[in-house]
């Protein structure tokens, strides 16, 4: 993955400085104020399911819609420790929920720009000696102010290669998580067992790290329920025959290697779109309607390889 900005929404105003100590906060009021429960509707429109990380969301963001008014009151000097950790398999929402994070730290004035940086272990480590520093600093630079998304996370670390240069970009890392944590979040991703064994050979991270949240595997129905979502987006739709034959689908394709829920869905739908233009050209001689042009059928997801107990793609889905 290349290195990526996201920009944000735009934050609101902060609350009025009167010079005056408050003896008391409307955090109701707060909360409406800060834009926040708009970050939350959506990460609720984006995601279907996942409700126990969308729980943690709500509760991270009521803890620092506190934070922020005991600040005002006196009752705190210190921003609270924010760095994350994102576990589950892929396609699970984790660079979803990390952009909606970002942006949620920035309506709340934790961070001063709001945007995402997203980067693997490619955009860190370099492949000489003194080539890992400068590429570490420069993505540090960018993300600034905002949210640094590191996905799979455990590739920094290579011990069994004397000659890697993961290590340094981790010690650059954890120093700027320590001493810069008031100007950046930094977010660690990937699958739950690597991250432990990542944890266990880093305890610096560890450490640094104040949030751990996993993501669940999607549900065959939740999967479903994906699958309209992204072919709405898209002004296309399942007929009866067809939302029989994904259902039969999801149930086969998740037992097979390299699934990756939301991901592994997407693939598939393309692949269908694909076969659906292929037999309306096959098929049709006259003009073709609109319910035509929208409509996925049984045949176009019937064809996929997986019903003979094939992998329905050309490569392995990546992580």
């Amino acid at each position: 993955m290349s290195t990526t900005i996201v920009p944000t929404g735009e934050a609101p105003p902060a609350p009025p400085e009167t010079g005056e100590v408050p003896t008391s906060v409307d955090l109701a009021a707060d909360f409406r104020a800060s834009g926040v429960a708009e970050v939350l509707d959506e990460l609720d429109r984006e995601l279907v399911g996942l409700r126990p990380v969308k729980l943690r969301i709500r509760e991270t963001a009521a803890l620092l819609l506190v934070d922020r008014a005991r600040k005002r009151m006196g009752l705190t000097q210190t921003t609270p420790t924010l760095h994350m950790s994102f576990t589950g398999n892929p396609g699970t929402g984790k660079t979803t929920v990390a952009l909606r994070m970002a942006d949620l730290l920035y309506r709340l004035g934790y961070v001063r720009k709001g945007h995402l940086i997203s980067v693997t272990r490619d955009d860190l480590v370099g492949q000489y000696i003194g080539h890992t520093a400068p590429k570490t600093k420069e993505v540090l630079r960018k993300a600034m102010g905002g949210v640094l998304f590191i996905d799979e996370a455990y590739y920094l670390y290579r011990p069994d290669n004397e000659r890697d240069y993961g290590q340094e970009a981790i010690e650059i890392l954890l120093q700027v998580m320590e001493n810069q944590r008031d100007d950046l979040v930094v977010i660690l991703a990937g699958y739950a067992d690597r991250m432990d064994k990542f944890y266990q050979s880093n305890p610096g991270f560890r450490s640094r790290i104040a949030h751990h949240i996993d993501f669940p595997d999607y549900e065959d129905g939740e999967l479903l329920a994906i699958a309209d979502t992204m072919l709405t987006g898209q002004n296309y739709h399942l007929d009866a025959g067809a939302r029989a034959a994904m259902t039969q689908y999801i149930a086969l394709r998740r037992k097979q290697p390299h699934f990756a829920n939301a991901r592994s869905i997407r693939n598939a739908l393309d692949r269908a779109r694909l076969r659906q233009a292929n037999r309306l050209f096959e098929t049709t001689t006259g003009p073709v309607g609109v319910e035509a042009l929208s409509t996925i059928t049984a045949a176009d997801i019937l064809a996929s390889r997986v019903f003979s107990g094939g992998l329905d793609s050309e490569r392995k889905e990546q992580s």
